[in-house]
């Protein structure tokens, strides 16, 4: 055995018999009854709870759209690989996981639970250094963070409703709302749909006086020729982006709306690899990029991916719909970026006890959130929130309006 041989040998022997182990890990399915009925739960959280060899405990969160059983079990299937190991071990961890799960690389449900499991272990990592994430991956590049405002439009169908709930936003301070104009609409739009989708922008636009960003939620529902006539129906409104024009499986799709187009394109919340990202990047089929931390590999596969596109000179604006533990860790990185341009924010959305379930949580004000200093995620979990919003089962399914829409939008 050569030296070089034999001092790895021995420092990885020293460093595993005082190393962390996790020790236990715990799976909360949180939700609240809907309208539908006590058996039914609606605005479904996954949050997953890790406890250390020395009593450290980390979380994460997964994500819950129309998957949340299949996500649990796959967070047990991820957890009989974590538990025993060190947490401080992202790296080999998720190399781990990658070995034992044949379809990582296609499969939702496996990303998101790694994910989860990934964003516990660095709350873990930053608890045990005693600093927030944002310092463990590059340091303080901004002290707060600019948002921009989803889900403020539940409810809004007609172009009046769109520009009265605008108005009450940018009095709150916000400087850019996104939304979904396009009602009903799938695959193909008409004539009265494009007149319609107009009318609701406008509206948005009048209300706020253009003093408000526009960005144009598409949910990744058209094929490239609809998606092509809205953006020239649009086009004049000069939005900061149109996010998910195409549907994301259609990647030539996409090439040819970006050939045809002259907007700015966002998208990438599903994209689950940073594989995937990397084609998307040097194809140019995007001008920003928002993957989310809770379905592409973590905070160790997110940083990778925002490298890469600081290196293609695309900005970050990451995907952030769930709950305030995502919220939490997202704003964690952006802290570090210096490709970040603007942050998805749910917070005057979420429901009541989504806020209650973390402390210290930074509130939006003037269209900015400050970066929480506290180790690791930078917020406390409140327990007794956890157990009182547990849930189970499958989540309500409307069979009139997809899950994927903001509340009561799915007409025209």
């Amino acid at each position: 055995m050569s030296w070089g041989q034999y001092r790895n040998v021995k420092r990885s022997a020293n460093h595993r018999s005082l190393t962390l182990k996790i020790t236990d890990y715990e799976v909360y399915q949180l939700g609240e009854p809907s309208s539908q009925g006590s058996a039914t739960w609606a605005g479904n959280s996954i949050v997953l709870k890790l406890t250390t060899s020395d009593g450290t405990i980390g979380y994460g969160e997964a994500v819950p759209t129309l998957r949340v059983q299949s996500v649990i079990q796959s967070l047990h299937e991820v957890g009989r690989v974590y538990k025993g190991r060190d947490p401080l071990d992202m790296e080999l961890n998720i190399h781990e996981w990658h070995k034992h799960d044949f379809y990582l690389p296609v499969s939702f449900e496996s990303t998101t639970a790694l994910s989860a499991f990934d964003i516990a272990c660095w709350d873990i990592v930053g608890k045990h250094f005693g600093a927030p994430i944002h310092q463990l991956v590059g340091g303080s590049f901004r002290n707060s963070v600019s948002v921009y405002a989803n889900g403020w439009y539940d409810k809004c169908v007609t172009p009046e409703q769109f520009g009265e709930r605008a108005k009450k936003f940018a009095a709150m301070g916000y400087t850019a709302l996104k939304f979904d104009p396009f009602g009903t609409h799938y695959d193909s739009i008409d004539a009265k749909g494009l007149e319609t989708a107009y009318a609701r922008v406008k509206a948005v636009k009048d209300a706020t006086a253009s003093r408000v960003q526009l960005l144009i939620e598409h949910h990744g529902r058209f094929d490239p020729n609809a998606a092509i006539a809205i953006a020239k129906k649009l086009g004049e409104f000069d939005p900061l982006f149109m996010e998910e024009p195409v549907h994301p499986d259609n990647l030539e799709g996409l090439r040819k709306y970006r050939e045809a187009t002259d907007v700015r394109v966002a998208l990438g919340e599903r994209i689950l690899t940073k594989e995937q990202a990397a084609y998307v990047l040097a194809n140019n089929l995007t001008d920003y990029l928002q993957i989310d931390i809770t379905n592409i590999g973590g905070v160790t596969v997110a940083r990778k991916v925002a490298a890469m596109a600081e290196a293609y000179g695309v900005e970050m604006a990451f995907h952030n719909a769930f709950g305030p533990i995502q919220n939490a860790v997202t704003v964690q990185l952006d802290a570090a970026l210096p490709n970040f341009l603007v942050q998805e924010s749910f917070y005057d959305c979420f429901p009541a006890w989504k806020r209650q379930l973390v402390t210290d949580q930074s509130k939006v004000e003037n269209g900015q959130t400050k970066v929480p200093t506290r180790p690791g995620i930078g917020v406390e979990v409140d327990e007794k929130v956890l157990e009182e919003h547990r849930a189970e089962g499958q989540e309500y399914f409307n069979p009139d309006e997809p899950v994927w829409v903001v509340k009561d939008t799915w007409k025209d």
